[in-house]
């Protein structure tokens, strides 16, 4: 049987060829990052194992880095890696190469075009950087995964690979200072509209939405205000809608918020946070979790990608649009150290949730301390919602309020284990006040909307002995 497979005409020995089958045959690598276009037409994966080709068929094998039954910390482990078959390392190599050789033109040309499994340039792509993108892809049982240079370009990615002149965007108002900055100052610059609403108010999102909004964004927990939407109550909204609801994940992690399950298209992470766990590394990465039906979207922006790569159109936009035109790369040294970190992540988000409800409780009923603001705690409105979400747990971020910006001042600056430092998701406990730096190019109203006030401080709680932390808070309050 003949066949034109990638534009070359070839002889097939098999009669009733399925091309799940075809796949075996021509050890195509990676099958599953692969998407198979048949006589111009891209095919649903699930018809792999049914549909059958015929003479003279048109087989094309569209490539993109990112794709990937273990349990979670297996996956933290394993996922995204061969053991090197040449001198048996089991450590993720460092793939320290700017550019990559291929025998012939034609070669190139094929990994170019997206018809062979390979890598060109490291801004494009790059093998470690693959192998962070799987582990992550895995963990949250998605489509694929594109690794970027930061947490904010992963949401600047997904931004732009989604919208255009002239869209929208419905955002939630309880957001970081850094989204809030890049919403308003740069995404707004070029010509998209976001519409800010109550995080808490499910309804608000679907009055907000109109024919030209293009995502929904929220975050699992806010940061710093704490408040946790019904995530799934949202998807619901943005399914019904025909638009991909965007989850920014950071603070909950793969490890505490199944974004597929809960019906979230895009989950975005900072990887410098809780997955490498320890502040050694920026870097950013989003996964794609296969919720979204893309070759339904009408989003013009993704029309050609769609056409092209059907349910890979999304991440297709993302790195051949985005990621290859802007150069928001991840660094490999960096996916490298991302990761290790993955490897105990299910230990230490275990750690560091028991940790923050500790340090939570005790300083609630603490004299030198207004209030405490968690949604573990009993008082928190958030609890229920937060508890069914999150598997349970609470996240190991935290508020307190002292009465006065010097208050918050005093204690930052008699901290002795803790760190007084613009970062979380640390092994080690992390205080700041969010109204002098992280948001203080915001306004006032954009401020309070976040859960900003001049006398609150933001506890990232680390993995140490909880008594130590405790003690530390303690000195610190007198």
């Amino acid at each position: 049987m003949k066949l034109i497979i990638n534009g070359k005409t070839e002889e097939i020995a098999l009669e009733g060829l399925k091309v799940a089958a075809l796949l075996k045959e021509k050890k195509v690598q990676m099958p599953e990052m692969v998407s198979v276009e048949l006589n111009g037409e891209i095919l649903d994966r699930g018809v792999f194992e049914s549909v059958i080709l015929k003479e003279n068929d048109k087989v094309e094998f569209l490539y993109f880095m990112g794709g990937g039954s273990q349990g979670f910390s297996t996956k933290c482990i394993h996922a995204g890696h061969v053991k090197d078959p040449g001198n048996g390392a089991t450590a993720i190599p460092i793939f320290g190469s700017a550019a990559f050789s291929y025998d012939s033109a034609q070669d190139l040309a094929d990994v170019f075009d997206g018809k062979r499994y390979g890598h060109v340039y490291s801004r494009i792509s790059n093998p470690t950087v693959t192998s962070f993108e799987q582990r992550v892809n895995a963990l949250e049982q998605g489509r694929g995964a594109l690794a970027v240079s930061s947490g904010m370009a992963a949401i600047a990615t997904v931004v732009f690979a989604l919208t255009g002149q002239g869209d929208e965007i419905v955002a939630a108002k309880s957001l970081f200072g850094g989204t809030l900055l890049l919403f308003n100052d740069l995404i707004s610059k070029y010509g998209v509209k976001i519409t800010y609403v109550d995080t808490m108010d499910t309804g608000a999102y679907k009055r907000a939405i109109n024919e030209k909004t293009r995502l929904i964004f929220l975050e699992t927990i806010a940061n710093p205000k704490l408040d946790v939407p019904d995530i799934k109550a949202v998807a619901e909204i943005a399914a019904q809608n025909n638009i991909p609801l965007v989850v920014d994940s950071t603070i909950t992690t793969p490890y505490l918020f199944e974004a597929k399950k809960f019906g979230t298209a895009i989950a975005v992470h900072s990887a410098t946070k809780y997955m490498t766990g320890n502040g050694t590394a920026i870097g950013g990465v989003f996964v794609d979790t296969g919720v979204h039906n893309w070759k339904s979207s009408k989003n013009p922006s993704l029309k050609k990608y769609i056409d092209k790569f059907g349910e890979f159109a999304f991440l297709a936009a993302a790195r051949k649009q985005v990621l290859q035109n802007a150069g928001s790369c991840l660094s490999p040294f960096n996916a490298f150290l991302h990761c290790l970190g993955l490897e105990t992540l299910s230990l230490r988000m275990e750690k560091h949730c028991a940790n923050a409800l500790a340090v939570a409780r005790h300083f609630s009923k603490h004299p030198a301390v207004k209030s405490v603001n968690y949604p573990g705690l009993d008082n928190s409105i958030y609890k229920e919602t937060a508890a069914r979400q999150f598997n349970g747990k609470f996240g190991a971020v935290l508020t307190f309020s002292l009465g006065t910006k010097e208050k918050c001042f005093d204690f930052a600056g008699r901290i002795k284990i803790a760190g007084n430092l613009s970062n979380i998701g640390d092994a080690k406990t992390l205080v700041i006040h969010p109204a002098s730096t992280i948001f203080h190019d915001c306004g006032r109203t954009e401020m309070l909307d976040a859960g900003v006030t001049e006398d609150m401080v933001r506890v990232s709680v680390g993995i140490e002995d909880v008594e130590d932390i405790i003690a530390d808070f303690e000195q610190a309050l007198l």
